[in-house]
């Protein structure tokens, strides 16, 4: 099976929630519109689809059921491209590598936007028993609930080692440029412009907020062999944190957007594996939502 074009009538479904599926699409005209316990009483209407995005990348990425079901508004054109045709699509157009990279990286900023309000909502909720009275909170309230009770299932962290050890197979193919650090090094800074990601190979590197301020901040370390700082670069969002080595040892791959067709030709496997980064991220920043929304859900329903 090669790469087709399809077209559906308004209500008819593309894909449905919870299928293994073994394609991806683009949508080329129209609007597809995204339901998750679609044909329930309480679905929710998570978004909606729009000419030239991608959606069913998660299901060939990483085998993974599919999250939502997609249902067509109106007249759709789209095209559908089999997980084992992916090379052969990229190939057809390069660019199309960095832009499958961009939407997955605008759809983790997008679910990072939603976590961070739901954390607000939670912390209005045990700050003030009187906030789950108030009017103009209760469908954000109410909201978070059903998207809880309809994804519940869904809330199991991905594993990240498999990644790694599949990157780390690699030994250096397609390798961008290698740069080492000494202890305290900055490799970019908070407000940075970011014109690159990175992979560390060894040491350890620390994401942290206000270096070397007083309200200097640590959020978590990075350990090789792992992906960072590729949403700023895809995304072209400025820095919203510093990385910084903390030993030695530390030795980085830096990897520009120009290269990555470079990197294709080479090692396809290599961007596939970036791909798949992404789409790992999208699930881990999606499962801590709906860890938030649960948490949302037993405050409100506390006596």
């Amino acid at each position: 099976m090669g790469i087709v074009e399809k077209s559906f009538k308004n209500g008819e479904v593309i894909i449905k929630e919870g299928d293994v599926g073994n394609s991806f699409f683009q949508l080329i005209d129209g609007t597809a519109l995204v339901y998750a316990g679609f044909g329930k009483n309480d679905q929710i209407k998570l978004g909606a689809i729009e000419a030239g995005e991608y959606f069913g990348e998660m299901s060939i990425l990483e085998e993974y059921p599919r999250s939502a079901t997609i249902v067509a508004s109106g007249n759709v054109n789209l095209i559908e491209i089999p997980g084992s045709e992916l090379s052969a699509f990229f190939k057809e157009d390069p660019n199309r590598i960095i832009g499958l990279m961009q939407f997955l990286g605008n759809r983790v900023l997008a679910m990072t936007n939603d976590l961070n309000d739901a954390k607000g909502l939670l912390e209005q909720l045990r700050a003030d028993d009187a906030a789950k009275q108030n009017k103009s909170l209760f469908s954000k309230i109410k909201k978070h609930m059903d998207m809880y009770q309809n994804n519940k299932n869904k809330m199991a962290e991905p594993n990240p080692e498999k990644l790694r050890e599949e990157l780390a197979a690699l030994d250096g193919a397609g390798a961008g440029k290698f740069k080492s650090y000494r202890r305290r090094m900055i490799i970019f800074n908070e407000g940075d412009v970011p014109d690159a990601m990175y992979i560390l190979h060894s040491g350890t590197v620390s994401i942290c907020r206000n270096y070397r301020s007083p309200e200097e901040e640590d959020l978590y370390d990075i350990e090789p062999v792992s992906f960072f700082g590729e949403i700023g670069m895809i995304a072209e969002e400025t820095r919203s944190y510093s990385a910084v080595s903390v030993s030695d040892d530390t030795r980085v791959e830096i990897i520009y957007p120009e290269e990555l067709v470079d990197i294709f030709n080479v090692c396809p496997e290599k961007i596939n594996i970036i791909l798949r980064h992404l789409s790992y991220s999208l699930r881990k920043t999606n499962s801590d939502f709906l860890g938030v929304c649960k948490e949302i859900t037993d405050n409100y329903n506390k006596k």
